[in-house]
């Protein structure tokens, strides 16, 4: 090795010991931002208070409490591997609150930050509690 490339591989390490630029963590904070903010908006809407939105597990009960499901259902939200089909009952019965369809609800889940903005910053408005039967489907 020659001592150009010596010197390449020493201002690599040395970047990578630096860890994240200053770039890298506006832009991230302007992305939580944007959660929190469409989250904020999202709850106001349904008659909760918005900062449950920044409350972690809180927020998970409140989101529960808007789609009409029963309080045990943070349990299933929080179970590994269990939590991934809740959180899609949980966001398709958010998207029902709202007035919207099941591929809303799916984007909820998949895309939360853009779709819970829309909600919040957009024209829907709260109907109700989707799953007010408390999760029992009828017959």
């Amino acid at each position: 090795m020659d001592e150009q490339q010596l010197e390449m591989m020493q201002q690599m390490q040395n970047q990578q010991a630096e860890g994240p630029g200053l770039v890298f963590w506006l832009f991230y904070l302007a992305f939580i931002g944007f959660i929190v903010a469409g989250m904020w908006k999202t709850f106001a809407k349904a008659g909760q208070p918005g900062w449950a939105a920044i409350v972690p597990f809180y927020n998970i009960y409140v989101l529960t409490q808007i789609v009409g499901r029963p309080a045990w259902w943070v349990v299933l939200a929080l179970l590994p591997c269990v939590n991934f089909i809740a959180l899609f009952i949980i966001s398709i019965d958010m998207a029902k609150s709202f007035g919207k369809g099941t591929g809303f609800g799916i984007g909820l889940a998949l895309l939360g930050p853009v779709f819970y903005a829309i909600l919040g910053f957009g024209d829907a408005q709260y109907q109700g509690p989707a799953a007010s039967g408390g999760g029992v489907a009828a017959a």
